[in-house]
């Protein structure tokens, strides 16, 4: 009996260890304000790249997403934007948006790679979530995402 108990009482300390290890190495990779986006009924914990070296190290390094966490680009003003994958660890796909959050389109995008993915006009945002996230939700070309324009929290 007590080493059933010993055992048990290892293995929890076990997961909880796992937990505490896997919560501090996503705050560790949160290094950005952090705004709620939705998306319909979905709530999107997203940080923001609100300056020209936030925007050029983006999601640079990180090797995982919570399933409902991103990161904004905020070009401040509408501009033909480009994407790529320099240093990304974890597949993406990207929502380009215009000012009002309207979806353009998205792309998908592998890690590591150099390929540009491009919005098809003018856009003020882009949206970065794990790969497959807004098809997996419905959410489209067309589709609004409602939070923006970000004003005061970037």
């Amino acid at each position: 009996m007590l080493k059933k108990t010993f055992l048990r009482s290892l293995k929890n300390t076990g997961l909880t260890i796992a937990l505490l290890m896997s919560a501090s190495a996503a705050i560790a990779q949160s290094r950005l304000p952090v705004t709620t986006l939705n998306a319909g009924i979905h709530l999107i914990r997203a940080e923001v790249a609100a300056t020209e070296a936030d925007r050029q190290v983006g999601l640079m390094n990180r090797t995982q997403m919570g399933l409902n966490e991103g990161m904004i680009f905020d070009f401040q003003a509408p501009a033909m934007v480009c994407m790529w994958m320099k240093n990304t660890l974890v597949p993406l796909s990207v929502a380009f948006m215009d000012a009002d959050g309207t979806i353009v389109n998205i792309e998908d995008m592998q890690p590591q790679s150099l390929e540009s993915h491009c919005a098809k006009k003018n856009v003020r945002y882009a949206l970065e979530m794990r790969q497959g996230w807004f098809k997996s939700k419905g959410i489209k070309a067309g589709s609004k995402i409602e939070g923006v324009p970000l004003g005061g929290k970037s």
